[in-house]
C-alpha cells in the first residue's frame, strides 16, 4: 500500500506499507530499465527496527555544540589510535573508519542492497512488537541539491555517488562548512575505503551533510527525495526468517566470530511463541523458536 503521510491536513513523504513477502520484494525491487538496458538502481536504503526512529546521527544525539564536539571527538580518536589501526591518509576514509567504529560523527551508514536493509530492520528481536522501517533515498536524484561542480564531477565519472578520491580537494570541517555557508546545506553519498569484510558485505555507503546540526530526514522531505518503507510488526517474524534462508544474516554481514554469536543468539533464541526448548527437526538438528 502506497499513501503519503498526513500531517495538520499537509502532504509529508511518500510512504508504502509492506502487506506480504511478495509485496515486499515488489515493493524493492521494482526497478525499471536503465538507458542500457540493465535493471539497476541508484536507491540506497537504511533499515531500522522501530518506524518512530528518524534519521538522526550519533553526532546530534550527543546534544552538544556540533561544530566543537565534532572536531575534538575525531581529533582525539586519531590521536589515540595506534598508527597501523588507521589505514588512510584521507580526511573521509579516516572519517568512514571514525564512523565503522562507532564514534559519534555526522555521518550515516546505508547500503545499496535491499536486503541488508530489511536484516537491520528485522534482527532486534526486542523490537519485534514495533513496526520496522527502510528509509530509501534516490542518491540519483539527489545529485540535483550539490553544488554544480560536484554534480559535474559525478556526471564525468559516470557515478551516483562520491568515492573518497572524487572528494579530496574537501579535507576539514572547516572546509565543509565553508562550502554549506556558499552554497547552504547539501548533502553527499559516498562509498568507504573496503576497510573489512562489514564494508564489503553491507554493500555499505555513507551520507553526510555539510550541516552537522541537521536531521537528514527533516532536510531530505523538504525536498521530496525520502520514501519510508514499513514492515508490520505482524510480517516482522516472516521476513526475517526468509532473509535467514536467504543468508542474509550476521553470520555474513558482520564476519568473524562476533557475527556469528550474534546470528547464533539469535537464530536459536525464542521465536514469536516463545517456545525456548526448540524444535527438533527431521535428521535430528535443533532449530529453537524458529
Amino acid at each position: 500500500m502506497v499513501c503519503l503521510a498526513i500531517e495538520d491536513g499537509h502532504e509529508l513523504m511518500k510512504t508504502t506499507t509492506i502487506q506480504s513477502w511478495q509485496d515486499f520484494n515488489e515493493t524493492l525491487y521494482s526497478i525499471p530499465l536503465t538507458d542500457f538496458g540493465r535493471h539497476r538502481s541508484d536507491f540506497v536504503y537504511r533499515g531500522l527496527g522501530s518506524a518512530d526512529w528518524n534519521l538522526e546521527t550519533t553526532l546530534i544525539r550527543l546534544r552538544s555544540t556540533f561544530d566543537r564536539a565534532e572536531e575534538v571527538l575525531f581529533r582525539s580518536f586519531l590521536k589515540y589510535a595506534q598508527p597501523e589501526q588507521i589505514p588512510s591518509d584521507s580526511f573521509w576514509g579516516r572519517l568512514a573508519i571514525a564512523q565503522h567504529y562507532g564514534l559519534p560523527t555526522r555521518l550515516l551508514d546505508w547500503t545499496s542492497a535491499p536486503r541488508v536493509a530489511a536484516h537491520f530492520a528485522t534482527w532486534e528481536v526486542q523490537h519485534f512488537d514495533k513496526d520496522g522501517v527502510i528509509w530509501a533515498v534516490d542518491a540519483g536524484r539527489a545529485r540535483s541539491l550539490l553544488p554544480s561542480h560536484l554534480q559535474k564531477r559525478l556526471y564525468d565519472h559516470y557515478a551516483y555517488v562520491f568515492s573518497i578520491e572524487m572528494l579530496s580537494d574537501i579535507q576539514t570541517f572547516s572546509e565543509l562548512k565553508k562550502l554549506n555557508e556558499k552554497h547552504g546545506p547539501f548533502l553527499l553519498f559516498f562509498e568507504p575505503p573496503s576497510l573489512d569484510g562489514r564494508i564489503i558485505n553491507q554493500a555499505a555507503l555513507f551520507s553526510a551533510l555539510t550541516d552537522p546540526g541537521l536531521v537528514l530526514d527533516k532536510f531530505l522531505e523538504e525536498h521530496d527525495l525520502l520514501w519510508r518503507i514499513v514492515i508490520p510488526k505482524e510480517l516482522k517474524w516472516e521476513i526475517r526468517d526468509k532473509l535467514d534462508q536467504d543468508n542474509v544474516t550476521e553470520r555474513m554481514l558482520f564476519p568473524g566470530l562476533d557475527g556469528n554469536s550474534r546470528w547464533l543468539k539469535r537464530y536459536y533464541g525464542p521465536g514469536p511463541n516463545a517456545v525456548s526448548t526448540g524444535t527438533r527437526r527431521p535428521g535430528g538438528s535443533i532449530r529453537g523458536g524458529t
